[in-house]
């Protein structure tokens, strides 16, 4: 908690407008309820540059980030694979394929803001039954399976959001964002947007933080100390691709949230629920919104996609996750 605070107070502190560090939380401390609002001591925009831009920003962040990461513990806890999560899997391009559709016919707002988040969830459970349709065999789904049809569905899944861009003219630059992923041009009520699916989702995870914790001894293990285990798997990895799809249907594409963050933190406190599933949140929180200002900070005023800054870390991290897996089932290196 205390290196999310730290983390906050730093992002909030640096911006590509040059704000002096005096004005900026001089302008921050001035919108508290018993406070005046600084108006007659900063000029507007300046005002609004923190407020409606780099506060909202930093929260959105630390929101998206906790979705992702939560979203990728309760998929290695259910298929008890540390490569597991929403990406790996393709529900991240599920979602992705539902927010571009929308974006493409002009429907993103049928139903207000909540449009995109609803198709999005449909979208991404729809790519998680075909994953396992296809890694399922006589009853039975192997893990290395199961990874290796969501990289295929994913794939499949990208080229027809590829597609959906090739058919868009006006809506092309916003179809651009879902697959390279972003947080700009975002603001406060699209952090109320992910606000109530965390809320939500966040007690839910850790409800089913001990039965997680069984099926690390197998589904029969669990079943006999009495776990009802196709409610638990069903309630988690719905509740997973529900996080997925409010993150995706913000951000857009940011990869590897869920992958990196749930399996450092199994390497640092161990392998207990009870513990990564709130740890997650904080981590990713704070792993998504570094990201975010390293993206915005690096080639300031310029702004990398966000999507960019975390493949760039997940990549090679899942490439170490797999020769580390290969070298403790006793196989080559090389």
């Amino acid at each position: 908690m205390l290196l999310l605070a730290a983390s906050i107070i730093i992002s909030l502190s640096i911006g590509s407008s040059g704000l002096p560090l005096s004005d900026v939380w001089g302008i921050l401390i001035h919108q508290l309820p018993w406070m005046d609002g600084g108006e007659g001591k900063w000029d507007p925009s300046s005002i609004a540059i923190v407020t409606e831009l780099r506060l909202s920003r930093v929260l959105l962040a630390v929101l998206v980030g906790a979705c992702l990461s939560l979203a990728g513990a309760g998929f290695q806890g259910v298929l008890r694979n540390p490569l597991a999560d929403p990406f790996t899997l393709g529900v991240a391009s599920g979602c992705s394929v539902g927010a571009a559709f929308l974006i493409l016919f002009g429907f993103q707002t049928v139903i207000g803001i909540w449009s995109v988040p609803v198709v999005a969830f449909v979208t991404g459970i729809g790519a998680l039954v075909i994953v396992f349709a296809l890694a399922r065999a006589r009853g039975v789904m192997n893990i290395e399976t199961l990874i290796l049809s969501g990289v295929i569905v994913q794939a499949f899944l990208g080229a027809f959001v590829t597609f959906m861009v090739s058919l868009s003219q006006g809506v092309v630059n916003e179809i651009m964002f879902w697959l390279l992923g972003s947080l700009s041009a975002r603001g406060w009520d699209h952090a109320g947007v992910v606000l109530p699916f965390l809320l939500v989702g966040f007690p839910i995870l850790l409800r089913y933080a001990q039965p997680l914790n069984l099926f690390v001894f197998g589904e029969r293990h669990a079943a006999h100390m009495g776990i009802h285990v196709e409610r638990t798997k069903l309630i988690v990895l719905i509740t997973a691709t529900l996080l997925t799809a409010v993150a995706v249907s913000i951000s857009g594409v940011v990869g590897f949230v869920g992958l990196v963050v749930p399996h450092m933190l199994r390497l640092m406190v161990g392998p207990d629920y009870r513990l990564l599933i709130p740890l997650s949140a904080i981590g990713g929180g704070i792993y998504l919104l570094w990201a975010d200002t390293l993206a915005r900070m690096a080639l300031s005023p310029k702004e990398i996609s966000l999507g960019v800054i975390t493949a760039l870390i997940g990549a090679p991290f899942f490439a170490y996750l797999l020769y580390r897996r290969k070298v403790l089932q006793g196989g080559s290196p090389s």
